[in-house]
């Protein structure tokens, strides 16, 4: 027998095994973290190939500390910059290199890190093997605030690190605003994980700074992705100048691999000045999505994210394939993942994802959550 025989077994009884799919193009799909559509824009993908066209290679050959540094990444970092207010940024080749960079290079011994006990995976990846790393309950600011208190009675030294993310990506829930003066309070950096928040949350788009109007100061730490709503692949940081410097002479996930894809980094670019160029349109897009699904489902989310929970896995899968075979798509999430299994339906601005087809989906929804 196979060394992993067993295991997968094992997973297909428990109906835990996951397995690739190519999914009918037709589908109407509501499973992706595509939210404003515009990976589905032919124009958008011309002018990319336009712009990556103009220079003398089309891949970046090298770690960006060495020459894989490129014109293209420039101007993608300083249009991050200064569209959301960051001093500097710094692009890396996903959301998960960057979280590795941040919590590898910047919390030394001395320090405290304490991180919400739903965030993302590859956060939680380092932290679980880090003697200082303190969970506080999920969204729970008077949990990480007696954490603190407890915590500098203790250690009069060393510096404070807090890590959330702006939106869940299991549940849409929001983090407080409170997590922002809290870290102000103690004095300690914040470490923001923008993922499914930038593009999607505030009133120019900015995520949870721009949902709850506040500005960033000197200990804030962005992690910001270019696969969500930027439609295309990778992430940056933005941070001080100093925090950003620092990371490139210490960030393992930075130094030691190839810079960020120069197609990936013309494509963000692009669809972020198109983005930029029809903000309002967006955000009364996002609005009319989020108002009719408060208006069919009964329940409304600030964020794209929407999810129903299940007793057991069983009845998750059933309610899949019945939306399935209606032409929806959406995305079962399974343990581990989530500790309970849940549907997940992210609002996104497809081109035929229409009020009316975000109608049909709820209706389709109340049908199958009958019938399960």
């Amino acid at each position: 027998m196979a060394p992993y025989t067993s295991a997968l077994r094992a997973l297909e009884r428990a109906h835990l095994y996951r397995k690739r799919h190519l999914y009918s193009p037709h589908l109407i799909d509501f499973a992706s973290n595509d939210y404003l559509g515009l990976s589905a824009h032919a124009q958008l993908l011309e002018q990319t190939f336009e712009k990556v066209r103009t220079h003398t290679c089309h891949a970046p050959k090298a770690s960006m500390l060495l020459n894989g540094y490129h014109p293209l990444h420039v101007e993608l970092e300083e249009f991050l910059r200064a569209h959301l207010g960051y001093e500097a940024c710094l692009l890396v080749g996903s959301g998960f290199l960057g979280n590795i960079a941040l919590i590898d290079a910047l919390v030394r011994k001395q320090d405290a890190l304490f991180m919400d006990a739903h965030y993302h995976a590859s956060g939680q990846f380092l932290a679980k093997k880090m003697p200082n790393a303190y969970f506080f309950t999920h969204n729970d600011v008077q949990n990480l605030s007696q954490q603190l208190q407890k915590y500098r009675k203790q250690h009069a030294r060393g510096r404070i690190f807090i890590a959330i993310e702006g939106v869940y990506s299991m549940e849409g829930q929001v983090a407080p605003k409170e997590f922002y003066h809290l870290a102000q309070e103690y004095e300690a950096y914040l470490i923001l994980d923008e993922a499914h928040s930038l593009g999607v949350l505030g009133q120019d788009l900015g995520g949870y700074l721009s949902y709850y109007h506040l500005k960033p100061f000197p200990r804030l730490i962005v992690l910001g992705t270019l696969s969500k709503a930027y439609g295309s692949y990778g992430a940056f940081i933005g941070a001080d100048i100093q925090v950003v410097e620092f990371l490139c002479n210490r960030a393992k996930s930075v130094i030691y691999t190839t810079s960020l894809s120069l197609l990936d980094s013309a494509l963000a670019l692009v669809h972020l000045q198109y983005l930029y160029a029809h903000l309002s349109n967006y955000v009364a897009m996002l609005d009319r999505m989020r108002a009719l699904c408060a208006q069919v489902l009964g329940f409304s989310t600030p964020s794209n994210i929407l999810t129903l929970s299940f007793s057991d896995v069983q009845s998750l899968l059933k309610v899949h394939a019945k939306l399935l075979e209606q032409g929806f798509l959406c995305a079962p999430i399974r343990p581990p993942t989530t500790p309970k299994p849940l549907l997940r339906v992210s609002l996104n601005i497809q081109p035929q994802n229409t009020l009316a087809k975000l109608d049909a989906l709820c209706t389709s929804l109340e049908s199958a959550l009958h019938d399960a």
